[in-house]
């Protein structure tokens, strides 16, 4: 005598028959879902300096981070509840043709588009302007 409930036998067969089921590993894989494009921490980095600093001059007050499946996108906002002013992208798609990383304005235009973060960013910077 035992202190477990006996089982009828076709119900242990079933339970060691999903217990013995081999899984091919790439199908597994293949069948996630993938993984969100991210931005690597440097180029958060280089991100958040120019947001710090424009965020220092007035000029911009919040942003927002979304992590799609296709691309990545850093949006900044003059206020919270507007569309928008900019949105820096990484699109790995297409970093072999114009390069994964642009800065859009709010109406979709896009302003820089390149391989390397910093020179995108570099849209950003202001030009000197000779007073007389």
């Amino acid at each position: 005598m035992t202190d477990q409930p006996e089982m009828p036998e076709e119900r242990i067969e079933q339970q060691e028959s999903r217990s013995a089921s081999v899984v091919n590993l790439r199908e597994y894989r293949q069948n996630l879902d993938p993984l969100p494009v991210t931005f690597h921490r440097t180029e958060l980095d280089a991100i958040l300096w120019i947001y710090g600093r424009m965020v220092g001059e007035g000029e911009w007050r919040d942003y927002a981070l979304d992590h799609l499946k296709e691309k990545a996108v850093f949006s900044i906002f003059k206020r919270s509840g507007e569309m928008p002013l900019y949105r820096i992208e990484k699109n790995p798609k297409l970093s072999a043709k114009q390069g994964a990383f642009s800065v859009v304005n709010a109406h979709g235009m896009i302003l820089k588009r390149g391989h390397d973060l910093r020179q995108v960013l570099k849209v950003f910077d202001k030009t000197l302007k000779l007073l007389d």
